[in-house]
């Protein structure tokens, strides 16, 4: 789910698509993670988590939210780097995902608050530990919502939706503004350290706007805060929503841009060392990879 500012009617229209789309990668062979558990969510609704750990003790605590109508095991190409690094990964099957078994019974917007349901279960399972906030597309907002984003209380919420234990937020593609869910301004609130990343080519058909600019509208999370902060844009040139189909759709012909792939596994795992564990040396070698320049931009508010 990503785009410029488009109405209600657009966006389900665009997630419609996804979802049809989407349902041809489910057959792809999965990946197995190291485990998977269940947490009770509000009245009682199950939340399936499954988790990737680094071998030896981890550095850092991943709590991943995926993008619309995918599943957790469809990013293995970025969890592998990041394993590689010692993160330990933590990532709920959101209702919307094709592969749960009540998804019919969330149309639409209806998984907006089940998601930040599972967000704040998964947060209440690991105490008081710091973590990572990071996701893909519709996930991308859940994580900057986790770091302070201020985004739309979907109805009948309550409470606060940002976590206190979201150190910093990784966001592959996350929506453009859209008033339903987040607003520029609503993304200028973000609180923490976060990286935004997007590519040339990431347009979504239905949800952004399809001329050569679209792909912009997903930068608009980095660009809306203010200057300071250690917020990173991340600009990835060829590169579209879902990598060539690296991540989240299987199904797509290719071929993958998993040159670019490593390059943000890389940066995002070297971020996360900077400002979620905070490393001065690693945002010494992270800052000096500055530019503004094509194939891999990367800028700092």
């Amino acid at each position: 789910m990503a785009g410029l500012p488009i109405d209600r009617r657009g966006l389900l229209v665009g997630a419609g698509a996804l979802v049809a789309s989407a349902r041809l990668g489910a057959m792809a062979a999965r990946p197995a993670a190291e485990r998977q558990f269940t947490l009770a969510g509000p009245g009682g609704r199950k939340i399936r988590v499954s988790e990737w750990k680094p071998r030896g003790k981890a550095k850092a605590l991943v709590l991943f939210s995926h993008g619309a109508a995918s599943s957790p095991r469809f990013y293995e190409a970025i969890f592998a780097p990041w394993l590689a690094a010692g993160f330990h990964i933590l990532a709920p099957l959101h209702v919307d995902s094709i592969e749960h078994p009540h998804t019919k019974d969330y149309p639409g917007l209806a998984s907006w608050k089940a998601r930040l349901e599972d967000m704040r279960a998964l947060s209440a399972h690991v105490g008081k530990r710091p973590w990572i906030a990071a996701g893909h597309s519709y996930g991308g907002l859940v994580a900057l919502t986790m770091g302070g984003a201020a985004a739309v209380p979907p109805e009948g919420w309550s409470g606060p939706m940002r976590d206190p234990n979201a150190r910093a937020v990784v966001a592959f593609s996350p929506p453009a503004p859209i008033p339903v869910l987040c607003t520029a301004e609503g993304y200028g609130k973000i609180a923490v350290p976060a990286l935004v990343q997007t590519g040339t080519k990431d347009i979504v058909p239905g949800i952004t706007t399809t001329d050569g600019e679209g792909w912009r509208g997903h930068l608009v999370p980095y660009e809306a805060t203010a200057i300071g902060g250690n917020r990173y844009g991340l600009v990835l040139e060829g590169v579209d929503h879902y990598f060539g189909g690296a991540i989240c759709r299987y199904d797509l012909p290719g071929p993958k841009q998993l040159d670019r792939l490593a390059d943000a596994a890389r940066i995002s795992a070297l971020f996360v060392d900077a400002h979620g564990r905070g490393e001065k040396a690693a945002a010494k070698r992270l800052d000096a990879m500055l530019t503004d320049r094509l194939p891999v931009m990367l800028l700092r508010k």
